[in-house]
């Protein structure tokens, strides 16, 4: 009787293992079958290691690649090839974030009954969300410099331009077309880290708004010197001396002195938090993708360190996306909508929005960063420089090392047909208002007054 009782017992724990092993291969299955089916080994979808099908097209339907057993065929244009191909990618997978690597799944057609059995060989096809004439714009406007431009429909979540350069030709070898450097794969979009100069001030402001009841009576006397205490290092200078000025006309003037103080009196603790919560600390997701993620230090023991990190400068270090879905919480009353790079905007979804992110900011600290950021427009970059568009920006003049300043413009237009938050960044350009503000109204212009 013991016998049978304990044959019993292990023929209940044989089955409760095979139980447990058929939960945990399903499991598996679900959550891994894609990236099973689509391994590089099986030869029914790569050709020497390439992937053989699939097409991918921007939002409109214009043809950006298409996958052969034959090999790939990009764009017969140069210039959308090369504007396009940081999103696109290359069948080498130099661009880890291209489409091509981080789409595979969709592109081959894999599902989780079928496989990746497809009767006509050919794949599926991707449609972007970028708009290809967008990004030969923007390529084109960068004119051989190093830099990045985005630019995002705040309310949809959709990037319609994202162009990194340097850049390459994909429809050649790229090692050859980047001339070895690897520099020309990287997305400075969604993979730099960069010194933002004056567009930090959007987050030192969200600090002051929130923090400091008595804001409207701040007064600062700018000498162009603007000494932080008595030690003959502690100057932080401006380009020209700005006399006194309110805490919107720092802003408008982009006054170092000013903010510096500002950052002194909000703190170093608060500093830090306000970065936080303008999502500047954590990588930003984009369908699957994920960009690098910024890092500040705000110190409370060197009040020179201090300040010029409340301006954007010293180890503040910003990814370029993540400053864009900022731009996009102060658009959308502190409540941005995440990015994506596949076309799916329904009617439904542009009447309701994109997938909220949170609450970056109180919708009335929002509010008053959007009539500063207007101001200006207004008072310092000129609204004509930006005609049919309700702009709203902030330059800025980052010194990272070079000889030369990086160019910046950051902002949103806040139009029904045209919401789009954007981003640009020149290396080594210069005055961001001369250099980086140009490129963002030209390539928002590319893109006409209404989506499909």
């Amino acid at each position: 009787m013991r016998k049978q009782e304990r044959r019993a017992w292990i023929c209940l724990l044989l089955v409760v293992a095979l139980l447990s092993g058929i939960g945990l291969f399903t499991y598996r299955f679900i959550k891994s079958g894609g990236e099973w089916a689509t391994f590089y080994g099986n030869s029914q979808i790569y050709t020497d290691g390439v992937i053989n099908r699939g097409t991918i097209t921007d939002r409109y339907g214009e043809e950006l690649l298409q996958c052969t057993p034959d090999g790939f065929n990009y764009s017969s244009d140069y210039e959308t090839r090369v504007a396009t191909v940081h999103a696109v990618g290359d069948p080498y997978g130099n661009v880890s974030d291209g489409a091509i690597s981080s789409f595979k799944s969709q592109l081959i057609g894999y599902d989780i009954l079928n496989g990746t059995y497809d009767t006509t060989a050919n794949g599926k096809k991707i449609a972007l969300t970028i708009d290809a004439n967008a990004n030969r714009t923007a390529y084109e406007a960068l004119a051989g410099r190093t830099g990045a431009v985005g630019v995002y429909n705040w309310k949809t979540g959709e990037i319609v331009c994202m162009v990194s350069t340097p850049t390459f030709d994909p429809a050649y070898d790229p090692e050859a077309s980047a001339d070895g450097d690897s520099s020309y794969f990287f997305n400075n979009f969604i993979d730099g880290l960069l010194t933002p100069g004056s567009t930090f001030k959007l987050v030192t402001s969200a600090a002051v708004i929130d923090n400091m009841d008595d804001r409207e009576a701040f007064r600062f006397e700018c000498d162009g010197t603007n000494q932080v205490n008595e030690r003959e290092d502690s100057s932080l200078s401006d380009v020209i001396v700005h006399g006194e000025v309110n805490f919107r006309e720092a802003l408008a003037k982009s006054c170092n002195g000013a903010f510096g103080a500002l950052t002194r009196e909000v703190g170093a603790k608060t500093m830090a938090k306000y970065a936080e919560k303008a999502g500047l600390t954590e990588p930003v997701e984009i369908d699957g993708i994920k960009t690098a993620a910024g890092s500040f230090d705000f110190p409370d023991d060197n009040e020179v360190k201090l300040s010029w990190a409340g301006i954007g400068q010293a180890d503040d270090l910003v990814n370029p996306c993540a400053m864009m879905v900022y731009m996009g919480a102060i658009a959308n009353g502190g409540e941005p909508v995440q990015p994506t790079l596949i076309r799916s905007a329904t009617f439904l979804k542009e009447l309701t929005g994109g997938k909220s992110l949170g609450r970056y900011l109180d919708s009335d600290t929002a509010a008053e960063l959007k009539d500063m950021m207007k101001y200006n427009v207004t008072e310092n970059y000129g609204e004509w420089n930006f005609e049919g568009m309700d702009m709203y920006a902030k330059s800025g003049t980052a010194e990272a090392g070079s000889d030369s300043p990086d160019a910046w413009f950051v902002g949103f237009t806040d139009d029904a047909d045209a919401p789009y938050a954007f981003v640009v960044w020149v290396k080594g350009g210069g005055f961001g208002s001369e250099v980086a503000a140009p490129i963002a109204a030209r390539v928002i212009r590319s893109l006409g007054t209404a989506e499909e």
